[in-house]
């Protein structure tokens, strides 16, 4: 048993040695990581989640939601900074938990994310999938309905084609190298922000205040039920350490692209949100596109076209960070053994593991094709919140190692700020359904089964 808790030693990661020196071509700077941040938090999260969690849970009072979410993520992505600063390797948490808790906990940590970053990935896509439809049907241009769902012959649906199609492009993307798609995400973040920013300067001339009454109907409790759903609009910062190998100067670079990508998306949900309940009443707007519905509402049709343009464009982003940040957890995987080795092999003309990204970009188009996902937010969630718990003590850890070297960023007020930063992870865990626990569950015991049939008896440590 006591090789189930065998770690990583931090000298033989920082010298390179890990994998047979297989390693990441250091290409991104600290706006590439604020850009690829944004680009994986602004998405499903600022243009649809504001309207149902309002009209459901919160009411106008979504903004404390939004903030009780914030702090939750900024608490956790400082102790993200200060690990991916002194341990600048690619497998974020995963990694992280193999260095200071061992090998059979850093495996669940990395089982949880690749269902973060795959579901994630698969809902965004059907999201995606429905704005394309609408913005198509406002041109004139129809998908067959038997190619517009996932697999459901009583409703005539057989596949989400439009989602199937999108992440196999974006796979094909990533799998050109990285520096390649960075330089499309930041077109594509600017052009959403943009569009963003002109909601918020249009409608904020059609907001009345009597909307915002009442401001909590429904109770704290709806504030922290909807702090727990929201949360799911700020996933992808921690695929921002995913590309720690990556990125140029880390020490520096990392704390600033994580905290960075958090700050600027904090301040446009709680503005956006302001907006949104105020222009509309909370009651209206448990819609699939409240944005653009409550543009529509005033008036104002073609800003309404463009805001579905920005949603397109926004979520194609999200699916392009959450596929990189599974493909390059999928390698650090790989790399240690746990997985096929076929899985950390990298293409020696652009340094990218191009067969674990097509493996991993397939999967996602399986599951966005057939399979509806529009309630499997908690379950992403869930194993969010896992590995956020375990980085956020893994801190205290990681500080008693001598091993690291000094310089990089450091958590303030520690042990404070590690130890909060776990405890309200917990507590929202704590808001999930019954179902989601059952569910998460299962995914855990189909990934012990997998540890004990083959990664165990493959892992480098082994040797």
């Amino acid at each position: 048993m006591s090789n189930l808790f065998r770690k990583k030693q931090i000298g033989d990661l920082l010298k390179k040695k890990d994998g047979g020196g297989v390693q990441l071509k250091q290409t991104l700077g600290a706006f590439d990581l604020i850009m690829l941040g944004v680009g994986a938090i602004v998405g499903t999260g600022i243009f649809i989640l504001p309207g149902t969690v309002a009209a459901t849970h919160a009411g106008p009072a979504i903004i404390f939601s939004f903030v009780i979410a914030a702090f939750v993520c900024a608490l956790a992505g400082m102790c993200y900074s200060e690990f991916s600063s002194a341990i600048p390797v690619t497998g974020s948490a995963y990694t992280y938990g193999y260095i200071v808790f061992g090998e059979i906990i850093a495996w669940l940590v990395g089982w949880a994310l690749v269902l973060e970053y795959g579901l994630a990935s698969a809902s965004v896509a059907t999201g995606w999938s429905s704005y394309l439809i609408s913005l198509l049907e406002g041109l004139n241009i129809a998908i067959p309905h038997s190619f517009s769902g996932p697999f459901n012959p009583a409703e005539g649906t057989y596949i989400n084609l439009p989602a199937v199609l999108i992440v196999l492009a974006i796979s094909y993307l990533l799998s050109r190298g990285m520096q390649e798609s960075a330089k499309i995400n930041k077109i594509m973040v600017f052009v959403k922000v943009g569009v963003i920013l002109l909601f918020i300067v249009v409608g904020v001339f059609y907001v009345k205040p009597d909307n915002w009454q009442p401001f909590m109907p429904f109770g704290f409790d709806g504030v922290l039920a909807g702090a727990a759903l929201v949360f799911f609009a700020f996933l992808g910062f921690d695929a921002v350490s995913s590309a720690a190998e990556e990125v140029k100067n880390p020490q520096k670079n990392l704390p600033i692209g994580i905290i960075g990508s958090l700050v600027v998306c904090s301040l446009l949900y709680i503005t956006i949100s302001l907006v949104l309940t105020g222009i509309a009443p909370y009651t209206d707007l448990n819609v699939s596109n409240p944005v653009s519905f409550v543009i529509q509402l005033v008036g104002q049709d073609w800003i309404a076209g463009i805001i579905s343009l920005g949603a397109v464009t926004g979520m194609m982003t999200v699916i392009l960070v959450m596929l990189y940040g599974g493909s390059r957890l999928i390698f650090a995987i790989a790399r240690d053994g746990l997985l096929p080795k076929s899985l950390f092999k990298v293409n020696p003309k652009n340094q990218t593991p191009v067969i674990n990204t097509w493996v991993f970009g397939i999967a996602v188009a399986f599951c966005a094709g057939f399979i509806p996902l529009s309630k499997l937010a908690e379950l992403v969630n869930m194993g969010t919140l896992l590995a956020f718990m375990i980085v956020s003590i893994g801190i205290i850890y990681l500080r008693k190692n001598k091993d690291i070297p000094s310089g990089g960023f450091k958590v303030p007020l520690f042990p404070v700020l590690p130890i909060l930063s776990f405890f309200a992870c917990l507590f929202l865990i704590s808001q999930l359904s019954i179902n989601t626990w059952i569910a998460c569950g299962i995914w855990f015991v189909i990934g012990l089964i997998l540890y004990f049939i083959y990664g165990r008896k493959h892992s480098r440590l082994n040797n």
